[in-house]
């Protein structure tokens, strides 16, 4: 199906002030890490206060790697209407036994097979596409978007990652027509460091890249 308005999450939030700009920028999400690995980890008790500042209409998305269950348990009751997303190698039975919406992360490289992943993780809400690294978690840079299958071969709804800032996003929503985008470190000044500037124009150049094909 292709969506006319692309959906925004922003991950890797640890401070108010940057919670408080997603919600004014218009984000549909923001996300928060938890993975010590991670310079964007927050604790649970941090992440559920930054999610009580979230519009009536945001969802919060906590990200794990390869967690605990009772981390995900512990998640969950301070978010109850928190969004999992699994970036790890979790099974589709992990996935499923805590009973709640849930993305799964791939990582893009020649070999792997999207509607593949589609078909086994056919549970979740949306596959989440990013660039592939050796560890865990987003490169900071774009992968070969001709390695995405076209419209229709997903179960899923596609969330477009990996590269993405203000300066291209409108290119990758004309040509994958995802139904999100996420951003982490393309709204940050340093690493881990959001910058309030660059999540208002990320999330303006969306709205834009998604007037003109509306027009169009």
């Amino acid at each position: 199906m292709d969506h006319l308005r692309t959906r925004i999450k922003i991950c890797g939030l640890i401070n108010e002030e940057a919670v408080k700009a997603c919600t004014q920028a218009g984000a549909d999400a923001v996300g928060f890490v938890f993975y010590p690995p991670s310079v964007r980890n927050i604790e649970p008790a941090a992440a559920a206060a930054l999610a009580r500042g979230l519009g009536a209409w945001q969802t919060p998305v906590a990200l794990f790697v390869n967690a605990q269950p009772q981390l995900v348990h512990q998640v969950v009751q301070g978010m109850p209407n928190v969004l999992l997303q699994f970036h790890g190698d979790e099974t589709p039975d992990y996935c499923e036994s805590f009973a709640r919406p849930y993305i799964k992360a791939i990582r893009m490289r020649g070999g792997v097979d999207l509607a593949q992943e589609s078909a086994r993780y056919a549970s979740a809400q949306a596959l989440l596409v990013d660039s592939w690294s050796e560890s865990y978690g987003g490169s900071g840079h774009t992968f070969d978007w001709s390695l995405l299958p076209g419209q229709g071969a997903l179960k899923q709804a596609l969330v477009l990652s990996g590269g993405l800032d203000h300066a291209n996003v409108a290119q990758a929503i004309a040509a994958i027509r995802p139904y999100g985008v996420d951003v982490s470190s393309g709204v940050e000044s340093t690493r881990g460091v959001k910058d309030l500037n660059r999540i208002f124009e990320f999330c303006k150049a969306v709205h834009r890249a998604d007037a003109t094909r509306a027009a169009t």
